[in-house]
């Protein structure tokens, strides 16, 4: 099989899943701007409404923000201009009627059985639930060990107009996959 043959069955299907936009790869703040640039564009374009666009760009950033944050896949610069990237798999892309973005990347198993865990409690949540527990936690100090506010999950299933799906595939012993998506 030749390289476009095998490099076009790929796009071919990404294309029939609905995927309009996809990277794979070693992301930073400033590709993550470049990337939402370029699907703020696209959806531009295409005319999608303003809320939904808004919404979708929304849990774009929240989803490549917790890879930036936390996958075990990093790249630091030893010495200089503070630099760091990590590695995961961004997907934005349209089924029949919602929008969805798919994020993946490596962590430690033990901060992947805590995502699922986290999940699995705002998966038991309904909408009004979920406000009042985001709202909750804007009160409350950042966790132990936390990179962020703590509350980017909570925001993309606030932001999500069906429940979340998410999954963890066992690397070996000491990591795994992590994948979460979200519809828009």
């Amino acid at each position: 099989m030749s390289i476009a043959t095998q490099y076009f069955d790929v796009h071919r299907r990404m294309r029939d899943q609905g995927v309009i936009f996809s990277f794979v790869g070693y992301v930073s703040e400033g590709i993550l701007f470049s990337l939402g640039e370029a699907l703020k564009q696209k959806m531009r374009l295409e005319e999608t409404d303003a809320n939904v666009t808004k919404r979708v760009f929304s849990i774009f950033v929240e989803q490549v923000q917790n890879i930036i944050r936390y996958s075990a896949e990093r790249l630091q610069a030893e010495s200089g201009t503070p630099t760091e990237m990590s590695s995961g798999l961004i997907t934005v892309g349209h089924d029949a009627t919602h929008f969805f973005v798919v994020c993946g990347n490596i962590v430690g198993r033990a901060e992947g059985e805590d995502l699922r865990g986290r999940l699995d409690e705002l998966a038991r949540m309904d909408p009004d639930t979920i406000k009042s527990y985001y709202r909750e936690k804007l009160r409350e100090p950042p966790e132990e060990g936390s990179r962020g506010a703590s509350i980017g999950l909570i925001e993309i299933a606030r932001r999500s107009t069906r429940p979340i799906e998410f999954g963890l595939t066992e690397i070996d012993a000491d990591r795994a996959f992590f994948c979460l998506k979200a519809y828009i």
